[in-house]
């Protein structure tokens, strides 16, 4: 089966060589109209496109399933993180996540392209950022970031306090180089970053200070910490961890997985995770949660799974 490329600038034939492979539609910029080019060959598509690397410009966006603003929120785009346009119709881009392949619906007055803006070099990594006018904390508030954001930032001011952005200035103890593993208390810092959150709503779709959902506080605090996680708790439960054994004790910073839900441990017998029942992130017993999923679920705890 053949078929032209489209908005490549090419003219070239792909040609589909046996049948389609499976995919997960999540992960997999493929539509019944359009896909992206690199999956010619592999995915029927009346059109191929190339992706156009964006940018987040604003604090957040929500990425929706459909365009337009009443359709359901699926992630969030961050402040700094790549977006990868593969169509824009009216006031939507339609493509894919740089960080975790994520694929939806964004608006498109939060993108720029990523050549009109700087690579960022810094992570939020406090439930929120203030961005100040002048590197003093009198000064006025130009913007705020949430936890997750990308920032590029310059050379340290003169107090040594603050870090000069592109507009504006940061204070150090808010940020994070990125690529940098933080560290509390001799642990990989997951389960602090975490309590960082406690009270935040929860978020259908949302993975910043200002609101999460389970995966959703999962995928951001690993990467805070230098792991590289999927968005959803399926997808989680199948890249992450070490199985731990029935017999043995769950400790601070395993992941426990229900069935459609995701959370981290305080200690071995408390979960933090952010929850529909409360409507926030939350710290309580981990035998609530269990007694909760156990009304619907024979098997209310997946799997435990410890980061190595």
């Amino acid at each position: 089966m053949d078929t032209k490329a489209a908005d490549t600038g090419a003219h070239a034939k792909f040609v589909l060589h046996g049948p389609e492979e499976e995919f997960d539609p999540r992960i997999t910029a493929h539509r019944g109209d359009l896909a992206d080019v690199a999956l010619a060959g592999k995915l029927f598509a009346p059109h191929y496109a190339a992706p156009m690397p964006m940018r987040c410009s604003a604090p957040k966006a929500m990425i929706r399933k459909q365009s337009g603003k009443d359709h359901e929120a699926i992630s969030e785009l961050l402040h700094g993180e790549d977006f990868n346009v593969l169509e824009i119709a009216g006031d939507w881009a339609w493509g894919y996540c740089g960080h975790d392949g994520y694929v939806g619906y964004v608006p498109v007055h939060a993108l720029q392209h990523q050549k009109k803006t700087p690579d960022p070099t810094h992570l939020i990594f406090a439930r929120a950022a203030l961005i100040f006018i002048e590197p003093d904390f009198k000064s006025g508030v130009m913007k705020r970031l949430p936890m997750g954001a990308r920032i590029a930032c310059g050379e340290p001011s003169e107090c040594g306090n603050f870090l000069k952005t592109g507009k504006g200035f940061v204070h150090v103890r808010h940020v994070q180089p990125i690529g940098t593993k933080v560290v509390f208390d001799g642990t990989n810092g997951t389960a602090a970053l975490a309590e960082q959150l406690i009270g935040a709503p929860y978020l259908w779709g949302g993975r910043s200070g200002d609101g999460l959902d389970c995966s959703g506080l999962v995928q951001m605090i690993l990467m805070l910490t230098g792991v590289d996680a999927p968005r959803d708790s399926d997808q989680q439960l199948a890249a992450l961890g070490d199985d731990i054994a029935e017999d043995e004790d769950l400790r601070r910073g395993d992941l426990v997985f229900f069935p459609d839900h995701v959370g981290l441990m305080i200690d071995k017998d408390r979960i933090i995770h952010a929850n529909s029942h409360m409507m926030q992130v939350a710290i309580e017993p981990l035998a609530d949660a269990v007694a909760r999923f156990a009304k619907t679920s024979d098997k209310p705890i997946s799997a435990r799974k410890r980061l190595s």
